[in-house]
């Protein structure tokens, strides 16, 4: 998905090994809302990154969205644009995508089935809901990629994964290690990322990595994180859980939940992230904007260094401008 914001935020994201002022280790983050599209759009809330926190573990980006009537909204229909230096994970609730990029990949993004198209030097793709869709819920993600590995040629990943269960809760692990199911889609750092629903009242105790630090989005009703005792989170909020615990307890209310549980070591790298591009310095994000505007040429796309998404009929999306400045840091 592409940073839909006409003035999109810059953000320079630096490693920290504080916890950023969380009682116990654990804070809470609200979404803001941000229109994809015009005057009828979509909605999306963005959790990450905000002012206080940029990363959490190399996951850069959270969108969510839905559940949206695709008769009143329009649904998906994100032309091709572009993307380097990361990976784009898309999870959905209900409904259908449809994903166009210029690796030569065409796919179908359904809900409880992952997709990771790994950018790295350079890629353009699209995403539209399809005509079946009535629903759509779901929820964007980007992880950004090690300096090793941010020039990597483009990659695309399908996996289902396998639900696990246990008395009163599900969960499907996409990314890493959880519940004693690992996931084979391949990641350029350690990650983990999974759906978990927990029915009313029911308390669960998940063993994850010391060394990473989690982030619990919450979809559907209220969830205390770190247990009964622990941070409530509403829906639609973003628990950030420091490292250092080898347990992470969710206790969900008097309604179901469904939260998806993200995580990774802290990042340990820089990174500028502005529109849809991570680079590591002004320099660079410059020159890829650069590159990608040469490609635009009013409604057709010409060959050049993003590509072509494979038998797209949408017209491209145009860079928006640069900040009359030079690209600060937000720490």
């Amino acid at each position: 998905m592409t940073n839909p914001e006409r003035d999109p935020d810059v953000v320079t994201c630096e490693s920290r090994t504080d916890t950023g002022g969380a009682a116990d280790g654990v804070e809470i983050m609200t979404p803001r809302e941000v229109p994809l599209g015009g005057l009828r759009a979509m909605t999306v809330r963005r959790t990450l990154p905000q002012r206080q926190r940029s990363l959490i573990g190399a996951w850069c980006f959270v969108d969510h969205y839905g559940p949206d009537a695709v008769a009143e909204t329009g649904g998906m229909s994100v032309a091709p644009h572009p993307h380097t230096g990361l990976q784009t994970v898309s999870w959905l609730f209900t409904g259908e995508i449809e994903h166009r990029d210029s690796a030569g990949h065409h796919a179908m993004v359904r809900p409880g089935e992952v997709n990771l198209m790994t950018a790295g030097r350079g890629i353009s793709h699209s995403e539209v809901s399809t005509p079946a869709t009535t629903t759509l819920h779901g929820a964007q993600l980007w992880v950004a990629l090690p300096d090793g590995s941010r020039a990597v040629d483009p990659a695309f990943e399908h996996h289902a994964p396998p639900p696990v269960s246990g008395p009163g809760w599900e969960a499907r692990v996409f990314l890493g290690t959880l519940l004693g199911h690992t996931s084979p889609v391949a990641t350029h750092t350690p990650l983990l990322g999974a759906e978990v629903l927990l029915e009313a009242g029911t308390e669960l105790a998940l063993d994850v990595d010391p060394a990473f630090e989690h982030g619990v989005l919450v979809d559907t009703g209220e969830v205390q994180v770190d247990g009964t005792d622990g941070v409530a989170a509403a829906a639609h909020d973003l628990a950030y859980a420091a490292p250092g615990r080898s347990v992470l307890t969710l206790a969900a209310g008097a309604e179901p939940a469904r939260v998806l549980v993200l995580g990774g070591p802290p990042f340990g790298e820089s990174i500028v992230m502005w529109w849809n591009f991570v680079g590591r310095s002004h320099e660079e994000v410059v020159r890829f904007r650069e590159q990608w505007q040469e490609q635009v040429d009013g409604e057709t796309l010409r060959e050049g260094w993003f590509g072509r998404p494979v038998d797209e009929p949408l017209p491209p999306i145009p860079a928006p401008a640069l900040p009359n400045a030079r690209l600060k840091e937000r720490r």
